[in-house]
């Protein structure tokens, strides 16, 4: 009986102490192999303490533009310049976003009292510590048209709509962190735009 509980080698050493250092390996091996075999899945929102990164989707951001959108600014009293439906994409290769939306001016000089159009804006992104932010950067206008208007009227007033879609977008949150995600005070030490995502990385 006291053999079958703890078998003894022929040259009288246990090898009970042998299996169980052995069982750790084994449990690590069951657990870690299946993860290492598994193919490559997109990205997924989270905070992955592991690599020290805050992972965020496009869906995922595309949702957050669209619950603050429409948003209007005014170019002094002649105009006001309001931006609808944004689409995001992120060029991962260039490392900037950007953000196609629907344009409508409105302006008592204009012939009728709108008119639409289509913008198509490019940015870089920037950490907002104290809002827990992640930012657009020196946003440009890279694509702006304006629907029946040709000529200087319509070189106008792009110039103008750009000039007021850029400075509108100058700083607009793209994602904000819920205190709660931050609860470990992780300082962010950069930013980087995929295909599918942004990666938000910390020290």
């Amino acid at each position: 009986m006291f053999h079958r509980l703890f078998p003894v080698r022929r040259d009288g050493s246990d090898t009970s102490l042998v299996g169980r250092r052995q069982l750790p390996r084994a449990a690590l091996a069951a657990i870690l192999l299946p993860t290492m075999c598994l193919p490559a899945r997109p990205a997924r929102a989270g905070l992955n303490l592991l690599l020290n990164e805050f992972t965020a989707t496009r869906d995922e951001l595309q949702a957050e533009l669209a619950r603050r959108f429409p948003i209007t600014r005014r170019y002094g009293e002649l105009a006001s310049v309001s931006l609808h439906n944004p689409q995001l994409a992120l060029d991962g290769s260039a490392n900037r976003a950007t953000l196609t939306s629907r344009l409508v001016i409105v302006s008592p000089l204009l012939r009728t009292s709108s008119m639409g159009g289509q913008v198509a804006v490019s940015s870089g992104l920037r950490w907002d510590a104290s809002g827990l932010s992640v930012r657009l950067q020196d946003p440009r206008a890279e694509q702006l048209r304006i629907d029946g208007v040709t000529g200087s009227d319509a070189q106008n007033l792009e110039r103008i709509s750009a000039a007021v879609v850029q400075e509108a977008l100058q700083g607009y949150p793209l994602h904000t962190f819920r205190p709660d995600e931050l609860r470990f005070g992780l300082k962010v030490r950069g930013i980087t735009i995929g295909v599918d995502a942004i990666k938000v990385q910390f020290e």
